[in-house]
């Protein structure tokens, strides 16, 4: 884990299936890239949360 990385929940949809996926990165942008590299253009990102413990 990098200096200031936080964990992300990330709800998007992939063909008409709706996912939630734990990110860890540092601002909602970068885990918004995470998911577009992990999963291609195919994924819809719905919302992009901070998951709080």
């Amino acid at each position: 884990m990098r200096c200031g990385a936080k964990c992300f929940l990330v709800e998007m949809e992939i063909n008409g299936e709706k996912l939630i996926e734990s990110v860890i990165a540092r601002t909602p942008v970068e885990a918004r890239k995470t998911i577009r590299i992990e999963y291609g253009a195919m994924a819809e990102i719905l919302k992009v949360k901070e998951e709080k413990k």
